[in-house]
């Protein structure tokens, strides 16, 4: 036989493993307590019997063993049966009154994971609803004035324009099938970092310049403050810091301010505030409400960057956390808002940190 056939060949099982039912073991153990005493006593007596007469006795009291044991068995496990055949049609809420304490704790158990599991699959269910939205929405607009510019005569200009917007809802349709890739593959593993000495300033002024042009079109300002050195993967706290920024363009009334801190990296806006608390919304399938033609599904793009964002954040060694703060008031104001607009609540501020270790200056 060749080396190679002999690495073929399957492994040999190291022991035989019989697998029995509960009653069946069950019965064997009634059968072994109430046989085993009625043979030894048989043996020590020693009665003046026939060696037949003996076996034919013992066989006659082991099969009378047995069926005891069987019956018992049934018995004993009478709520186990009826659990199981309950479990199998879906109706195990209703406890029986001759249930025991260990079958009242797995039917309790067993309702438990079932709400767990609904609230999951109807948490999902509504993720991936919105997120069909999310991602039908530019594909709709794509392909609407992709069939424009291709069958109907269109002005340069008004050309240029339309390709401007294809990019625009190209590069929103990347961005959103990215953070699935990263939620994905954030909730599977854990964030590989490689840190060196980062300028967090000149990180926060890269992420400025990349979404101006947003801000510039939603008549939001800008603003970078603070300086710092940190230890950081800076592409990856980038990102981190990009979801934050994206997301506080997305609900600022007037301007977003990063900064860098002695605690890490700071987003702030003046928008109205998360309406949930951050460790539930910060979820890959949260339950973050929207609407979307009347009907109530779960956000499909926020909890991905807040969770993208908090496992970048522990990653290296930090965390993310929300807070409302005092608003004070911009160096430059924006002008006042039409008089049937109502004028925004300066009161509080939306604030995300990204903490991090060490930040020197």
């Amino acid at each position: 036989m060749s080396a190679g056939s002999r690495l073929s060949s399957p492994a040999r099982p190291r022991g035989l493993r019989v697998r029995t039912t509960l009653r069946t073991q069950f019965t064997l153990v009634i059968f072994l307590l109430a046989f085993l005493p009625n043979l030894v006593m048989t043996l020590m007596a020693q009665p003046a019997l026939p060696s037949g007469a003996i076996i034919a006795w013992m066989v006659l009291v082991g099969a009378t063993c047995a069926l005891v044991g069987f019956v018992l068995s049934g018995a004993l496990l009478t709520s186990v049966s009826r659990l199981r055949t309950e479990v199998m049609r879906g109706q195990f809420g209703e406890p029986h009154h001759d249930d025991p304490l260990e079958i009242l704790s797995l039917r309790q158990a067993f309702t438990d994971l079932l709400g767990r599991l609904s609230t999951e699959q109807a948490r999902r269910n509504a993720f991936m609803a919105t997120l069909v939205h999310d991602l039908k929405t530019p594909l709709i607009a794509t392909g609407h004035l992709t069939k424009i510019i291709t069958t109907m005569p269109v002005p340069d200009a008004e050309r240029r324009m339309m390709g401007e917007q294809i990019q625009a809802e190209t590069a929103r349709l990347l961005g959103l099938v990215q953070q699935m890739a990263d939620a994905h593959r954030f909730e599977q593993e854990q964030v590989q970092v490689r840190v060196a000495p980062a300028d967090l300033r000149a990180l926060l002024d890269e992420v400025a310049a990349r979404v101006a042009t947003q801000a510039q079109e939603q008549g939001v300002q800008i603003r970078v403050s603070g300086h710092g050195v940190a230890a950081a993967d800076a592409p990856v706290l980038e990102r981190a810091v990009t979801n934050l920024t994206v997301n506080a363009l997305r609900y600022a009334r007037t301007h977003v301010t990063l900064e860098v801190t002695p605690s890490g990296l700071t987003v702030t806006d003046d928008g109205p505030g998360l309406a949930a608390p951050l460790d539930e919304l910060a979820q890959p399938f949260n339950a973050q409400p929207t609407t979307i033609a009347g009907q109530q599904y779960t956000s499909g793009t926020a909890g991905l960057g807040l969770f993208i964002v908090r496992r970048i954040a522990q990653a290296h060694g930090g965390d993310l956390h929300y807070d409302r703060v005092p608003a004070t008031l911009p160096e430059h104001p924006p002008a006042p808002p039409p008089d049937d607009h109502p004028a925004p609540d300066p009161a509080a501020l939306t604030r995300f940190t990204l903490s991090l270790p060490e930040v020197h200056p």
